[in-house]
């Protein structure tokens, strides 16, 4: 609410000045005025955008599509800054809820922040309880997003509460950690996507920007998503194993931005097929 909102009913008597006749009337067609823009600044992808998501293998940039999706740690600025001369908005992928072995800053995060293996090697998920510890070197992290002139995050495994971690993590826990992750990235001016966290997107469509989904279409999935499509907020999907013919048409009904991959996010991709 606006803190001149009560002023609004206000209704000027016969003995006040024409001046002060003039900035109540003034006030009062501003507050019958249209609704203010949104305050964030920060981009928002429409639904059904085209993107590319390439994570592995050198940056082919040459696909012409509005959004690409790359690593953050393995892409410089030079290589964002010529994308963006392509016309192209870029994601910074960058993970925030796992340690991984091969990045430069593995050796900043202390042992007991690791916990068992998330299923991919050299990655092991962290205690997200422990934002004492991981608030500074995610900053660090998407601060280096920023300077490298990326547009948007993406922040993977933000769903350890599902998965065995070895650590008693609860929903709250991953509310809090990733609402945590979110703010950070607007404290950066950047933009930030959900990645998978299916069952708390009620709860947290609000903090984000986008969503990353994978596989929504094999697991029966893609409907939870719709409050991101309502709110006006893409979201960037993928399949790996099943083919554009078993979820091309519901992604469109659904307003989705969905691609087939191979697992290793390399160059290859298939579109759904262009409407005639």
């Amino acid at each position: 609410m606006r803190a001149h909102g009560a002023a609004c009913a206000t209704r000027p008597g016969p003995a006040l000045s024409a001046t002060v006749l003039m900035l109540l009337l003034a006030l009062l067609t501003g507050c019958t005025s249209a609704p203010e823009p949104e305050a964030t600044g920060y981009w928002r992808p429409e639904p059904g955008i085209d993107w590319q998501w390439q994570l592995s293998g050198r940056l082919d940039p040459t696909v012409d599509v509005p959004v690409y999706d790359i690593d953050g740690f393995e892409n410089e600025a030079s290589a964002v800054a010529d994308l963006h001369r392509r016309g192209r908005k870029v994601i910074c992928y960058i993970s925030t809820g796992a340690w991984e072995e091969f990045r430069p800053d593995a050796g900043k995060f202390p042992a007991s922040v690791l916990g068992k293996s998330n299923g991919w090697e050299g990655e092991r998920w962290l205690d997200i309880r422990r934002t004492d510890i991981l608030e500074p070197l995610m900053e660090e992290r998407i601060a280096m997003c920023a300077k490298k002139g990326f547009d948007a995050v993406e922040p993977d495994n933000m769903d350890g509460y599902r998965n065995e971690t070895g650590f008693p993590l609860t929903a709250a826990d991953q509310l809090r950690y990733n609402r945590l992750i979110a703010d950070i990235a607007h404290r950066h001016g950047l933009a930030v996507g959900l990645k998978n966290d299916l069952g708390q997107i009620p709860e947290l469509e609000p903090d984000f920007d986008f969503a990353v989904n994978e596989q929504c279409a094999q697991y029966g999935e893609c409907d939870a998503l719709t409050p991101f499509v309502k709110a006006g907020k893409a979201v960037f999907h993928a399949e790996y194993e099943l083919p554009v013919t078993r979820f091309c048409a519901e992604s469109k009904r659904l307003g989705l931005s969905s691609l087939r991959k191979k697992y290793e996010l390399g160059v290859w991709r298939q579109e759904c097929p262009k409407a005639p």
